[in-house]
Order: structure tokens, then C-alpha cells, then sequence
């Protein structure tokens, strides 16, 4: 699948139409994707994420746009780097 958008910082959008929100501690590994980058998703059954986009020499933790984040986890994510 290749981006249709990256808009916003922390949302992407992907060609055949999913959206999703990508984990604010992995924002910087987004920044040099662009339309051609070709992502795959992949579930990941992670605590903080369930899913991963992979692609553009990164794998970013991610959920779909809309969901909720589990705040405690976040921030424990956050705190350990």
C-alpha cells in the first residue's frame, strides 16, 4: 500500500482509504514519508499499539484513526524511551 496523505503529524492515510493515528513517540521516524513510500500493516497485539506500519525504513507503533490510546501504557512507553 502506498500514503495517500500524511496531512497531519500523527495521521496517515493509506491508499485503499484506512486511516491511522501513529504512536506520538515514533512521530520522527514518519517524517520522510512520502506519496511513493509503499507501508504494510501489520497487526501487532502490542499493549500500547495494535497494529505497526512498516515501510520508508521504519516500523512505527500505530492504531486506527479514532481510537483511543491506553493512557498508562503511553506514558510508561514514553518514560522508557
Amino acid at each position: 500500500m502506498k500514503l495517500r496523505s500524511h496531512s497531519q503529524s500523527h495521521i496517515v492515510e493509506l491508499d485503499e482509504g484506512s486511516k491511522w493515528e501513529i504512536f506520538p513517540g515514533d512521530l520522527d521516524l514518519t517524517l520522510d514519508w512520502k506519496p511513493e513510500t509503499e507501508l504494510t500493516v501489520i497487526e501487532s497485539g502490542g499493549e500500547v499499539s495494535s497494529h505497526e506500519l512498516i515501510g520508508g525504513g521504519a516500523k512505527v507503533r500505530a492504531r486506527a484513526a479514532g481510537e483511543s490510546w491506553p493512557v498508562k501504557q503511553v506514558k510508561d512507553a514514553l518514560k522508557d524511551g
